[in-house]
């Protein structure tokens, strides 16, 4: 089968890093499905394994999470999905990746694709989508109200996780939903996507917040730049609040939190697959929640861009996107070049 893979770490722009290659069909075994890929969509984590993780398991690394395909085998433990089902996943960290003809993958972690949506939108919302849901309704528990608060910052307001994260706070909760972005074109995509106030995060936040007239939110949500937002974030939010970053800064230093009994959660979405929690089956389930909100017209697919085929020099293009820190909600690939 075809696939594009790494043997040695480096930048995107190095044509010896990502390569077009062939690699033997997986077999699928106890719960795994085996998918034939129809679309992937780009993730900062798969830009940070390329430029830094060295593969282990075999001379080759495929990566890619997000996959939106068609179910072609299924193993012999396997009860919820059958051959010529649409699906759409994020993966699994720990497995080779969806940038390849086919794909296996454990069936708790897959829904069935929106039937509403084409491959490209499908393959753009699996990943950010399971990120916000679990950092906003498992981690921050937005649900459960803050006492005198009624808002939420969603810092990278029209970042990939944050394109979905405004829309499920905006659609399925009370919450003002506070966005942040910098530009002209992300400002407004986030006020696209449901956002009530958007303010710009090159500016002091707090100040941002006072100057718009809006009370401290009890909830913040920071996608990016955690570790650089983080002052201004002890300014503003709420006293008993609730804080969650998904993002990786080399230092952060949760004390200054205290004072105003804040609780800070780390969201990883990898963690149920990796770790094979008791609850990993949750993962399924809420894409197939997901699915049902796309094809009730409550949320929307994020997919920004096509970026072509899926081949090594068109995700180097992308992966140079996503690194620039100027994308919009999701890059997407749709299946291999005939031949």
């Amino acid at each position: 089968m075809r696939a594009v893979a790494y043997r040695n770490p480096g930048p995107a722009d190095d044509p010896r890093v990502l390569n077009d290659i062939e690699l033997p069909r997986p077999v699928p075994a106890r719960c795994d499905l085996l998918v034939e890929v129809r679309a992937v969509s780009v993730n900062p984590v798969d830009t940070k394994r390329r430029a830094a993780a060295r593969p282990t398991e075999s001379e080759w690394r495929v990566l890619g999470f997000d996959a939106a395909g068609v179910v072609v085998e299924t193993g012999p433990n396997v009860t919820n999905f059958k051959t010529g089902d649409q699906v759409f996943y994020a993966g699994d960290i720990t497995r080779p990746g969806t940038n390849a003809e086919f794909h296996l993958v454990d069936e708790r972690i897959v829904g069935h694709k929106p039937s509403s949506l084409d491959w490209s939108e499908a393959a753009a919302l699996p990943l950010t989508a399971i990120t916000a849901w679990e950092a906003l309704f498992d981690r921050l528990d937005i649900r459960r109200p803050v006492a005198g608060a009624s808002s939420i910052l969603i810092i990278g307001g029209a970042g990939g996780v944050g394109s979905i994260a405004v829309q499920l706070a905006r659609h399925l909760t009370d919450l003002t939903v506070i966005a942040t972005a910098s530009r002209a074109e992300t400002r407004d995509w986030a006020r696209g996507l449901g956002a009530h106030h958007v303010l710009d995060h090159s500016r002091p936040l707090s100040e941002e917040i006072a100057a718009a007239g809006l009370d401290a939110p009890g909830f913040v949500l920071a996608t990016t730049h955690s570790g650089a937002h983080r002052d201004e974030i002890v300014k503003l939010i709420a006293p008993q609040g609730r804080f969650a970053l998904i993002d990786d800064p080399d230092h952060f230093d949760i004390a200054p939190f205290k004072r105003k009994a804040v609780s800070v959660h780390w969201e990883a979405m990898f963690a149920r697959s990796t770790f094979a929690t008791a609850d990993m089956a949750e993962q399924g389930k809420l894409l197939e929640e997901v699915a049902r909100l796309v094809d009730a017209g409550t949320i929307k697919t994020t997919l920004s861009e096509r970026f072509g085929p899926i081949s090594a020099a068109n995700l180097r293009r992308a992966h140079m996107l996503v690194e620039s820190g100027t994308a919009r909600g999701k890059i997407v690939l749709e299946g291999f070049r005939a031949g």
